[in-house]
């Protein structure tokens, strides 16, 4: 199965470089995705611009793939379930739920000169970056992209209640499945509350398990994959 790979902010396709083999060798074809804004060298990239690659290559898949998204980019995954919900066979969302309708993309930082960089560390100590070690950390902010402000503002826009049909999993690594269903019940995250099909796994990770662990990751996925 076609396996469309879709990292988080600051991120570009080369963030699964160590999940891509591994997959492989369980029989997939994993599609890691640079998206515009994200490692194209673009700073006026928008959010539909993003949403538009993801659909590009959906469209462009042999077969229905399984759409993962990461952190932010939960979103960006969910958003291909609204808007190809008869060819997504499904959705993996690893460490992030999917936002709203009319809510902004991901403004979680504040921009400067019209994107949004990398903040430090330190919003993302304790269990986020607790396994990743100080090569790592400095690799990850070296090699960071700024998003641009037009893509982290972007107003999120559901129009097909048809998403909620298609079959999702939630790869649980800072938190535990156990979290995230409370959360889901009290709802703090209305979109997964409606989902029809949703499964929990856990990973004993920090917030980036591509980086820390890749092959377990993939695994998890292959299961997903193979499960739809």
């Amino acid at each position: 199965m076609d396996i469309l790979l879709i990292a988080g902010l600051w991120l570009d396709g080369s963030a699964w470089d160590d999940v891509v083999p591994a997959l492989k060798e369980l029989g997939h074809r994993p599609v890691p995705l640079t998206l515009p804004g994200q490692g194209d060298g673009s700073t006026s990239a928008t959010l539909d611009d993003q949403v538009a690659a993801v659909l590009a290559a959906i469209d462009s898949a042999p077969g229905k793939p399984l759409v993962v998204g990461h952190s932010a980019a939960c979103t960006l995954a969910w958003l291909a379930a609204d808007a190809r919900p008869e060819q997504v066979a499904k959705v993996a969302m690893i460490g992030g739920f999917p936002t709203g309708d009319g809510r902004a993309y991901a403004d979680f930082f504040e921009a400067e000169n019209g994107v949004m960089p990398f903040p430090g560390w330190g919003p993302f100590e304790g269990p986020d970056s607790a396994d990743l070690d100080e090569e790592a950390r400095r690799a990850f902010a070296s090699g960071a992209i700024p998003v641009p402000e037009e893509v982290s503002k972007g107003v999120v826009r559901l129009t097909d209640e048809r998403r909620f049909d298609v079959p999702a999993v939630l790869v649980c690594p800072e938190f535990t499945p156990a979290q995230a269903k409370e959360w889901i019940a009290a709802g703090d995250v209305p979109e997964l509350a409606q989902a029809k099909h949703l499964e929990y796994v856990d990973i004993d990770s920090g917030h980036w398990p591509m980086f820390t662990r890749p092959v377990e990751l993939a695994r998890l996925l292959s299961m997903a994959a193979t499960s739809a």
